[in-house]
């Protein structure tokens, strides 16, 4: 571990093996980290949401939901380094992990050693300005990122796949302007960078769906011509 580090790393385990999260429990702590381990996805986003952590430690082969869904939900929020652990050998695998935003790839059975190093090495270029809280609130509006939740007055709003797609996109942005052609290629890909009549669907139906007036918005602004601007007031905890 990085020795000018003054608080030892966090590390969350996120795997389904009880031997395996015992077995990296002792190894890293043996290395002066902290740990947290989690038995499957929705414990390890809850505990990624709630406690935080400097590295994650992800098992693919997860028994509720699948690995590949933990890292996107993560990735909703944080920049956290992540190392996928998992039997999955195939190439098209890692490439998968890696192109949702895993930062490195380690395959079962694995050296304790080599997993050691590739930890210190990401620790070493990890962030150092923090990550952005999981949950917005003003009052109104609440979104809770890692859980996917969305409270409208106190009452749960059922927002499709891509309409919280894009709430969440403008939300780790707050304050800041999203251009179409970003919001386009999130959201659909690349090759959408010009199908704007995609984006004011989508845009009209999250307004309804939130209430919110597009001649005098509360939460999402549009900038004529350029893209959308969160502005919503609430605190991000």
């Amino acid at each position: 571990m990085n020795e000018t580090t003054a608080t030892p790393a966090r590390v969350l385990v996120i795997d389904d093996e009880p031997q395996i999260r015992k077995f990296l429990d002792i190894s890293l702590r043996a290395q002066g980290y902290r740990v947290e381990s989690a038995e499957n996805g929705e414990a390890g986003v809850l505990a990624m949401a709630t406690h935080g952590a400097d590295l994650v430690v992800l098992d693919l082969g997860l028994p509720d939901i699948d690995g590949h869904e933990v890292l996107t939900r993560i990735r909703g929020w944080s920049h956290v380094p992540v190392i996928v652990l998992t039997v999955r050998a195939d190439e098209r695998e890692k490439v998968a992990a890696l192109d949702a935003g895993a930062n490195d790839y380690v395959t079962k059975p694995f050296g304790v050693q080599e997993l050691m190093a590739r930890i210190r090495a990401l620790l070493r270029d990890r962030a150092t300005s923090g990550e952005a809280p999981p949950v917005f609130d003003d009052g109104r509006l609440r979104v809770d990122l890692a859980r996917r939740e969305v409270f409208l007055d106190g009452d749960a709003v059922q927002l499709a796949r891509k309409e919280y797609a894009l709430l969440a996109l403008l939300l780790k942005h707050a304050g800041r302007v999203v251009t179409q052609p970003q919001m386009l290629r999130e959201l659909w890909g690349s090759h959408h960078e010009h199908d704007t009549h995609y984006l004011r669907v989508l845009v009209g139906k999250l307004r309804q769906k939130l209430g919110d007036d597009a001649a005098a918005p509360r939460w999402i602004a549009t900038e004529p011509g350029v893209g959308l601007r969160f502005i919503g007031a609430g605190t991000m905890r």
